[in-house]
């Protein structure tokens, strides 16, 4: 692992790192923050996974979660979204390729060799912040946006027993049935639509649910609601008798200006559980 920066923010640190990924065959790059009480010992961690074409870069800068994460003594990662570099498969388009990961494995030519983000997330990126920090494994939750969101969400209900609490901002629903989701996984999973299932959250919800709380919020100004498909997912939550909250936010739309403005809510409602 390779110390890119380390900059003091709010009397922790906000650090990003690099490292050669097993999982993609690539460098990834990483931001964490750590809150002051790192010093002393392990801390909670939210993970933050990003949307359509951005890198650790844009939530780190842009999220305003560092402030209310030092408040509440919780760390936060924020994972690139996908690999990158030379020799990496990309198309033109800004949601297929690099910067639009989806947080799957590939299966499919040209994106199998490198395009493994749910393993990288799931299992190496895990092992390594937890053998390099001060970082409590038994605490740990998961929040994000857009794409991150879907991500999130699928991590989250896929993974019982590893995240205390879930939130999303404006998640990708319900790919399997969006444009925004049945091109990404038709590209890098193939044409067997049932492949798509274990990552379509409204799917995910009906069939197994969270064993813990959830937030989701949505703009109602967003410009993507089609594509997005919020009502799916708030229906298949009350069918399931789902632990949780969904909130319609009158006149927001799908920047992160949305996401600034109730960021703190995602993380009191996120330590909530961390530090029961």
């Amino acid at each position: 692992m390779r110390i890119i920066s380390e900059n003091r923010c709010f009397e922790g640190v906000q650090g990003v790192y690099a490292h050669d990924s097993k999982a993609t065959g690539t460098e990834m790059t990483f931001g964490l923050f750590l809150p002051e009480e790192a010093e002393d010992g392990p801390v909670p961690l939210l993970w933050y996974l990003s949307g359509l074409t951005c890198t650790h870069e844009n939530a780190m800068t842009k999220a305003g979660a560092q402030a209310w994460a030092a408040e509440h003594g919780v760390g936060l990662v924020f994972p690139d979204t996908s690999p990158r570099g030379e020799g990496v498969a990309n198309d033109e388009a800004y949601d297929l390729g690099q910067g639009a990961g989806f947080y799957v494995n590939a299966t499919q030519d040209p994106w199998a060799k490198h395009f493994r983000m749910w393993d990288y997330v799931a299992e190496e990126l895990p092992a390594l912040l937890l053998s390099e920090f001060a970082i409590d494994p038994d605490r740990q939750s998961i929040t994000g946006h857009s794409m991150g969101g879907h991500g999130a969400l699928t991590l989250a209900m896929r993974l019982p027993g590893r995240f205390r609490s879930v939130s999303a901002f404006a998640p990708i629903a319900q790919p399997t049935q969006s444009d925004w989701g049945r091109k990404q996984l038709g590209a890098y999973l193939g044409t067997d639509e049932a492949a798509w299932l274990d990552h379509d959250s409204t799917h995910l919800m009906t069939e197994l649910g969270f064993d813990g709380p959830v937030l989701v919020d949505q703009g109602a100004s967003d410009q993507f609601l089609d594509l997005l498909r919020p009502e799916a997912l708030a229906g298949a939550m009350m069918a399931r008798r789902q632990e949780g909250t969904f909130r319609m936010q009158k006149g927001y739309d799908h920047s992160y200006f949305f996401v600034q403005s109730f960021m703190a809510d995602h993380l009191a409602f996120h330590a909530e559980a961390l530090w029961k």
